[in-house]
């Protein structure tokens, strides 16, 4: 269990994280998404002690980060994969690791094969690739078995094999009752892996709910539908007050009524239908909408 209680940080004049407050429970993958300069890494820095709260707490099963002996035992972390010495082979990089939490070889050796490494724990960390060396920071998260996971955008620099096979990866911690806490920009692979979703922005608390929840409060439902009866049927439609948008090739987009009602009135004015799928936003389109104006950096003309 990770438990945040208004947790802030400050760094001259700008606050960073602002009276943030929320509970990561183990047993399911929880997102948290937020745009650039939200505050998400300082929070997470903040969870595992790199970076001291100037009000409020971070704790991790009830205790402080630092207060744990041996944290890799409770807590793996992946943060900066690419803070690694580029001289030193990818084994002995973790057996450092290792033996400064009290974990030997063999905990090595098996943190190596599950993250698919097993073959490269002798080749030296500076000849990696970006999907190696996340890689291998998964596999220094995962060094001393942890209860709890925090992984900050693990995805960068993975292939499709190693965006699956994270995917599998978290899904497996959180079935085996681990706290597990991922940090991602790709919407796509969120809305496929996390079970609840918390969002912030300028480091204040925006939503905390279940990945579905989150999708159907925020989504603006639509029906497609597909007609050779489509400009009667509009018509029908428009005078019920849903809003039609025809997208070509006899088919229409209808907003306000769900696909229930909109099939019932197709039936009781005996239009004919080819096609007819509801339809909710994709996370990407709820959470670039719900954060439109919660990012520090924003391009001009940005769609």
């Amino acid at each position: 269990m990770i438990e945040l209680r208004e947790l802030c940080k400050r760094y001259g004049g700008r606050t960073a994280v602002d009276g943030l407050s929320f509970r990561v429970p183990p047993g399911r993958v929880t997102g948290f998404l937020g745009p650039n300069g939200a505050g998400k890494s300082t929070t997470m820095r903040m969870i595992v002690g790199l970076d001291r709260p100037t009000a409020g707490s971070a704790t991790v099963c009830g205790k402080a980060y630092r207060e744990f002996p041996a944290p890799l035992r409770e807590v793996g972390t992946l943060l900066e994969p690419g803070a690694v010495q580029g001289g030193r082979t990818a084994f002995h990089h973790l057996l450092w690791l290792a033996y400064s939490n009290g974990i030997g070889e063999r905990g090595v050796r098996e943190a190596l094969e599950r993250v698919g490494l097993g073959d490269a724990g002798r080749r030296k960390v500076g000849g990696f690739s970006l999907g190696m060396t996340q890689r291998l920071g998964i596999a220094a998260a995962l060094l001393g078995d942890p209860g709890v996971v925090l992984l900050d955008e693990p995805i960068n620099g993975l292939d499709t094999e190693g965006i699956r096979w994270l995917r599998g990866l978290l899904r497996e911690l959180a079935g085996e009752g681990r706290t597990v806490l991922l940090s991602s920009h790709v919407m796509s692979e969120m809305e496929l892996v996390a079970d609840h979703l918390i969002v912030i922005g300028k480091g204040r608390l925006v939503s905390d709910s279940p990945l579905r929840e989150f999708i159907e409060r925020y989504s603006r439902a639509s029906t497609t539908l597909r007609s050779p009866d489509g400009e009667r049927f509009c018509a029908v439609l428009r005078s019920r007050g849903a809003a039609v948008h025809e997208t070509g090739n006899e088919r229409y987009v209808v907003e306000g009524p769900d696909a229930v009602t909109v099939g019932s009135w197709a039936a009781e004015h005996g239009v004919t239908l080819y096609e007819l799928t509801p339809r909710h936003a994709s996370l990407e389109e709820i959470y670039t909408e719900l954060t439109r104006d919660e990012g520090e950096y924003t391009a001009k003309g940005a769609a």
